[in-house]
């Protein structure tokens, strides 16, 4: 064979040899990406209580009536040295004592070929737990389960009640709760109208995606009767937050607008009303609330107890003078708030009794009087001076906060 011909060969098995290892590299990092592909799609393990849920058999149960820290881990075969033991150590985390009927713990078991306990975790609320560890070593420790904030606007319009509206809009009723207590001073929640309207900002927080509870109203602008209400959560001087309007005054008045939450007027104040039991016309000088039996009713303002007895047709009655001018009456009541004495100082908001059919009633309801000079006159009409506004001081930090706010609600 001829040398030329030799060499011509040797180049050729070359040539394929140097295409088949350049091929090779080529098509390399695409499988590598592949796999890198592959690899970022696998989910990231499932965390409970800082312990990764698919490792273990989870068993979640609820403490039953009088059911020990003992009982819980005799129920997994722990032996009573073992229980000692995590006793010992919980001496200075956890007070055990402190467990409580119906709330959650779960058991981590260990998924080898023989079943054992290796976690207990107890629920001390949504937020906080103690992990109680078995094994390899005795440990005691508190955690906090990671919490994520979002924040939340959101609208309405009024159907029937406030509360409804939210249910049946999908958005959380405890938001309903909040902007009560918010307006408690400046709307009359039982006399909402249909077609208000409403633009709420709010956080709530979330545990693994399941929201836990609403954190905080920060804006909102209630439309009712075609007056705009708004309310924006202003910190002055590193204080404690409150509520003010656009005009920076503190939605906070002397006065609730009601003594009940979440009820209805079933009789207004009038001059002339068919009374339902005598069946004779005469004046009402109040408004009665209908509510369930010992539904608890709240004292409008600060004042002092001077009256708390039965009162005739009023039946079971608080009266209530909450300056030289002011007195507040509550009567049906079916019971008094436990330890209340007349003589005594009430707090705005404290609960003085609870809604009953008490005197010349025909169902549950209270019947609300407000008196002004010893003179009734409209409880629904009283207008409340406002407590403290914004500080001077403080107006420009509030004006930025409100420039902010009002871009959003409207």
């Amino acid at each position: 064979m001829n040398k030329r011909f030799l060499i011509l060969i040797l180049l050729s098995l070359l040539a394929v040899m140097l295409a088949a290892y350049f091929a090779f590299f080529r098509s390399n990092p695409i499988e590598m990406e592949k796999e890198e592909l592959v690899a970022d799609s696998i989910p990231e393990p499932k965390i409970m209580f800082g312990l990764p849920v698919d490792s273990f058999e989870l068993v979640s149960l609820k403490v039953k009536k009088n059911q020990t820290f003992s009982d819980i881990l005799s129920q997994a075969a722990i032996t009573q040295l073992t229980i000692s033991r995590l006793v010992d150590s919980s001496q200075a985390v956890f007070n055990l004592r402190s467990i409580r009927e119906g709330h959650s713990y779960h058991l981590f078991f260990q998924t080898d070929s023989v079943r054992k306990l290796k976690h207990l975790v107890y629920q001390i609320d949504k937020i906080n737990y103690v992990r109680f560890t078995l094994q390899p070593e005795i440990a005691v420790e508190k955690g906090r389960r990671k919490v994520k904030t979002d924040t939340v606007i959101t609208e309405g319009i009024i159907t029937s009640s406030l509360w409804n509206t939210m249910k049946n809009s999908g958005i959380n009723p405890m938001v309903a709760l909040q902007m009560s207590d918010i307006y408690a001073w400046t709307i009359d929640f039982y006399g909402l109208q249909k077609n208000d309207r409403f633009k709420v900002v709010y956080t709530t927080q979330y545990i693994d995606s399941v929201e836990v509870g609403i954190e905080r109203i920060l804006s909102c602008r209630f439309n009712h009767s075609g007056k705009e209400f708004y309310a924006f959560y202003f910190v002055q001087d590193s204080l404690k937050g409150d509520y003010f309007d656009e005009l920076g005054e503190s939605l906070r008045r002397a006065y609730l607008k009601a003594p009940l939450k979440f009820s209805r007027i079933s009789s207004s104040f009038s001059n002339s009303r068919l009374h339902p039991v005598l069946k004779i016309r005469r004046p009402h000088h109040g408004v009665d609330y209908a509510a369930p039996k010992g539904t608890p009713v709240m004292t409008i303002g600060d004042g002092k107890v001077v009256s708390m007895s039965w009162d005739g047709g009023y039946g079971r009655r608080v009266v209530i003078r909450h300056n030289s001018n002011h007195k507040t009456g509550y009567a049906h009541l079916s019971g008094y708030a436990k330890g209340l004495k007349q003589g005594d100082f009430v707090k705005q908001g404290d609960i003085i009794g609870y809604v009953g059919s008490s005197g010349l009633s025909t169902g549950p309801h209270l019947d609300f009087r407000f008196y002004e000079n010893e003179k009734p006159v409209n409880p629904l009409t009283v207008e409340s001076p406002p407590a403290i506004p914004v500080n001077e001081n403080q107006k420009p930090q509030f004006q930025k906060l409100l420039d902010y706010w009002m871009k959003r609600l409207e």
